[in-house]
């Protein structure tokens, strides 16, 4: 359905869209989307809030800022799942430090918005405080609001309310988009003061929608579709977003490239971008332009990959991943995994990636969907703890290499060549500057050695199975030129009075950088490992990687006036090589863990970072550099023969970091709501006739589904009364739930038993909603004489689907769906009782409707002194809920950064499970014997590493086992000296 420009405009709630875009349409295109290339090879500098105007477009090969050729290298972080926002500004520093240039970002709808026009943008959810931190880090955003988001978590991200609601969907029914231009009003507020175009953030592209399917059910919904996205497009323009807009094509279907739907008349602010999941024991497709399987239309446009496979989801059970969890999903995507992948886009022309996960972090409380558990480490280059991972390495050397070495964004095939049978080899070149790319990879399971010719040069060069590797030539190194490397180029940069270049690759492969150089020039060996030999006008330097750490030639004369210093590193090393720019220049770190920071003032470079053990130091930096500080401490140092400053002495690592055990706890059992005498004249009654979900109503039930009464979020209890018990013989309990959801249930106080869903096999890991009837017995112990007669049931509901199907799955029923009497037919006036209003502080994912919550027991500052103590020693097996209380101190040295855990463990017959709560914050969920999680990260901020914290377990036993939690312990998952300053985040109690 094609929009007029009149209706496209009413659709997006404004009479001017030009306006929208800092004046006339004609101005507006001119100065936000200017995609004419003037300034060659070299790279923008590091983004900021400079308060400067900017321009962003793009053309065929890569997108444009202020004229330059920018090649995205962006990393998914989601805010939500890092609930400190000092611990943001952390995994973003170790994202730019890492090669990454920006950071993709969802915005969760259900994390911001407990009811319909209410919205809170504070605290944990400060989205506008996150955009300041990208752009203090250098960092761009790719913002990504949805409405729609997946992620994996509740509902895709739409609201808990938005199910009881009148409404389909992710489609152009009219209330939907009032509820959604009320979202994208509050959203683009913020968005719109961090543009990159105005130089008040780093805002650089936004996204609308998810995976939204472009074709429907027939002709006229997918015109209705077209529609819907029409008006996403119209209302982000009018609200003055004037970067580039895309959508997340589900794969490389085609689906929302330019043209297929109305966008009023503005063209050439567009871009196509999809997803790539890419499986390790397949071989990597070609998505870009230039692979085989390259679209066909040639659009003006560069390749988009919005989700670039750095990981993947790992389900309740792990049957995806032979129960290993998340370390296997990081064994089976390893760093050649990632090499081979990304090497095969940049051999495709893929100049825009955003890496899905960067960091995975923590789907904490309720916020996880249905299919995944509490953890979302994804099997991430930073794993949940914030830890760099062994598969970091290739994607640190590739966004280093796509913003320091010239060239790399503009790359046209070169021809084929034929080199073994057994490799794949790509040739390309970049038609301006000469550059000469060769990408050869290895998909089979043996590592291969062949022989490339190169230049006249019989070449060997060995790929390790299942792996690639990038060869150059043509490279300008400050006025010298690379005839040919067998190593991967890394950095080029001038740092005082020399150039200096970087390669890198595997440990023991034998490095060969060939130099163009008509008369023999002065070379200085900085590594004995080193050998290099000059004739007929070519110098060759050749060193075996990995063996003596960093390796260094310098390269003076031979008819080039400024120096050269070649660098060679294995992956270890190259993770302790650290480019940063600074205002007086480029400066090169080598040695520790992690560079934060580098500023000049002066004659003397300060630097901030991690170290773990104790390390060395050296620096190149700009010319009158004199002295250096690491965190605020002045270091020696001496000048080397490198034009380097080491330290004389190493920086010391980070000293030992005791957690204490835990103990001194405290229990108390609760479902008062079991009794027959429980007050439950407070609650809302159950007695709805219709519902707005996707689930039928039984006939002759009342609606029993939680959300129709405000409950969408943790455990719901239900109280049915009915005085007639004759002949009652069985109750049939049906519900409707998420992975593993469950129920419990008790006539007149007795324990009629419990059910829960099944552990999902590898054929139902991505089933989001599940339904199952329990049938009770009843006896003669189950009814009470007399009367009324009371029937509790407690569920646990586990989520809502998400709707990636546009079937409205979001909207399927959590809670009981009927109950049926065997040999009785009871009249039963029910009621139903959920999560309290939401916590003003911890948000609406937080808390359930377990008594305990309802009363604070989950809170600090709870008066427990007259629980019962507990040593967690196995009791008689028992049907219900049972809360743990203690409270630990830490005391953690302030320059450390010091990440801890909470583990718990049991037989794997055991029948419970633990919701966890750090200082009032649900922090997960542990279902023992199914597991896999196992250890919980608790995040500095939440967690007081310097004083006391309240830790909280509320334990529901199915009864069929002994209850209770078996062990429980803090767990350190990693510390360095260093880290950023944290903020406590609020945790007020009782």
């Amino acid at each position: 359905m094609a929009l007029s420009r009149r209706t496209f405009s009413a659709l997006a709630g404004t009479a001017a869209l030009g306006l929208a875009l800092g004046g006339s349409a004609a101005t507006g295109a001119t100065s936000a989307f200017a995609a004419r290339e003037t300034s060659g090879a070299l790279p923008p500098p590091v983004p900021s809030a400079d308060g400067q105007r900017h321009t962003v477009g793009f053309d065929r090969y890569s997108l444009m800022v202020d004229g330059r050729r920018l090649p995205l290298w962006s990393g998914e972080l989601h805010p939500f799942r890092l609930p400190s926002p000092s611990l943001w500004r952390d995994v973003l520093q170790k994202m730019r430090a890492h090669g990454f240039n920006a950071v993709g970002v969802h915005v969760a709808w259900n994390y911001h918005s407990p009811a319909p026009g209410r919205y809170d943008f504070t605290g944990v959810r400060d989205l506008g405080l996150f955009l300041e931190t990208a752009a203090e880090c250098g960092l761009y955003v790719v913002v990504r609001p949805g409405p729609y988001i997946a992620a994996d978590v509740d509902a895709g991200g739409l609201p808990g309310w938005l199910t009881a609601t009148p409404v389909t969907a992710r489609t152009a029914d009219p209330v939907f988009l009032r509820h959604v231009d009320d979202w994208l009003t509050r959203v683009n507020a913020i968005v719109s003061r961090h543009l990159y175009t105005r130089g008040s953030g780093t805002v650089l592209l936004y996204q609308i929608e998810n995976g939204y399917d472009a074709r429907g059910g027939g002709d006229a919904d997918a015109s209705a579709r077209r529609a819907y996205l029409s008006w996403l497009y119209a209302k982000v323009r009018s609200d003055g977003i004037d970067v580039p807009l895309f959508h997340n094509d589900t794969a490389r279907n085609g689906s929302w490239m330019p043209g297929s739907f109305d966008t009023g008349g503005y063209d050439g602010r567009w871009l196509y971008a999809f997803g790539a999941f890419p499986a390790p024991d397949r071989v990597p497709k070609d998505w870009g332009r230039l692979g085989r399987g390259g679209r066909s239309r040639d659009v003006r446009m560069p390749v988009f990959m919005a989700e670039a496979g750095g990981g993947w989801r790992d389900a309740w059970g792990g049957a995806g991943f032979g129960g290993q969890g998340y370390a296997e999903v990081r064994h089976s995507r390893d760093a050649a995994f990632e090499r081979r992948f990304h090497l095969t886009n940049l051999a495709d022309g893929v100049t825009l990636s955003n890496l899905y996960m960067a960091f995975g972090g923590t789907s904490w409380g309720w916020l996880p969907a249905p299919q995944v558990y509490t953890s979302y480490d994804y099997g991430a280059a930073f794993d949940e703890a914030r830890q760099a991972t062994g598969k970091l390495a290739p994607l640190h050397q590739i966004g280093h290499m796509l913003q320091r070495v010239p060239g790399m964004a503009k790359l046209e095939p070169a021809g084929a060549e034929r080199v073994d049978e057994r490799l794949v080899v790509r040739r390309l070149t970049n038609p301006d500057t000469g550059l000469q790319v060769r990408v050869l990879r290895n998909d089979g399971g043996e590592q291969v050695t062949a022989t490339v010719r190169v230049a006249g040069d019989r070449v060997p060069v060995t790929v390790p199975a299942r792996d690639a590797c990038v060869m150059v030539g043509g490279l300008d190194l400050g006025g010298r030129r690379v005839r040919y490397a067998t190593a991967q180029p890394m950095a080029v940069l001038s740092a005082g009075q020399q150039e200096i270049a970087v390669f890198c690759g595997r440990r023991g492969t034998m490095a060969r950088v060939v130099l163009e150089s008509d008369k023999e020039p002065e070379v200085t060996r900085l590594s004995q490992q080193a050998a290099y030999l000059w004739d007929q006008g070519l110098l060759r330097v050749t060193a075996p990687l990995g063996a003596g750490g960093l390796i260094g030639v310098r390269v003076e004369g031979g008819g080039t006036g400024r120096p050269l210093l070649v660098l060679l590193a294995d992956d270890a090393t190259s993770l302790r090589l650290w480019p940063y720019d600074t205002s007086a220049g480029p400066v090169l770190v080598s040695g520790p863990e992690l560079l934060r920071g580098a500023v000049v003032r002066g004659a003397t470079l300060h630097l901030t970072g991690d170290t773990v053990e104790p390390t060395g130091l050296e620096v190149w930096a700009p010319s009158g550099v004199e002295k250096l500080t690491w965190n605020g401490r002045a270091v020696p140092t001496r000048v080397t023969a490198s034009g380097s400053l080491r330290a004389t002495t190493p920086l010391p690592g980070v000293p030992e970091v005791r957690l204490p055990a835990l103990g001194g706890w405290r229990m108390r059992a609760e479902n008062p709501e079991s009794a027959p005498g429980f007050d439950d004249s407070s609650w809302q009654v159950a007695d709805r006739t219709t519902s707005f979900s996707t689930t039928p109503v039984p006939k002759g039930q009342p609606v029993l589904f939680a959300d129709d009464y405000g409950f969408h979020y943790g455990d719901v209890w239900y109280r049915g009364t009915f005085t007639d018990a004759t002949g009652l013989a069985s109750v049939s309990l049906s519900y409707s739930a998420g992975t593993q959801g469950m129920l419990m249930a008790w006539l007149d106080g007795v324990p009629l038993g419990s059910h829960r869903m099944p552990v999902p096999d590898a054929h139902t890991l991505g089933k989001g909603t599940w339904q199952a009837t329990a049938t009770f017995p009843v006896t003669a112990r189950h009814v009470s004489a007399g009367g009324p007669h009371v029937l509790s049931v407690l569920v646990r509901p586990m989520g809502h689907d998400q709707d990636g199907g546009v079937r409205d799955t979001h909207k399927a029923a959590r809670g009981l769906t009927s109950v049926v009497f065997g040999g009785a037919s009871p009249r039963v006036r029910w009621r139903i009782q959920g999560a309290d209003e939401a916590d003003p502080v911890r948000g609406p994912l937080n808390n359930g409707g377990l008594y305990g919550e309802r009363q604070g027991w989950h809170l600090p500052g709870f008066a427990d002194g007259d629980w019962e103590k507990a040593d967690f020693r196995k009791g008689l097996p028992q049907q219900g809920v049972t809360w743990y209380r203690t409270t630990f101190r830490l005391d953690v040295d302030p320059g450390v950064d010091a990440s801890v855990g909470l583990t718990l463990d049991d037989d794997a017959d055991g029948d419970w499970r633990a919701q966890i709560f750090l200082n009032g914050w649900n922090m997960g969920q542990y279902i023992n014997g199914v597991g896999p999680q196992h250890t919980f990260v608790l995040p500095n901020g939440i967690l007081r590493t310097r004083g006391s914290n309240t830790l909280a377990l509320a334990v529901l036993s199915g009864g069929t086992a002994p209850a209770g939690p078996g062990r429980v312990w803090l767990t350190l998952l990693g510390s360095a000296a260093g880290g950023v300053t944290v903020t406590p985040v609020a945790s007020p109690g009782r």
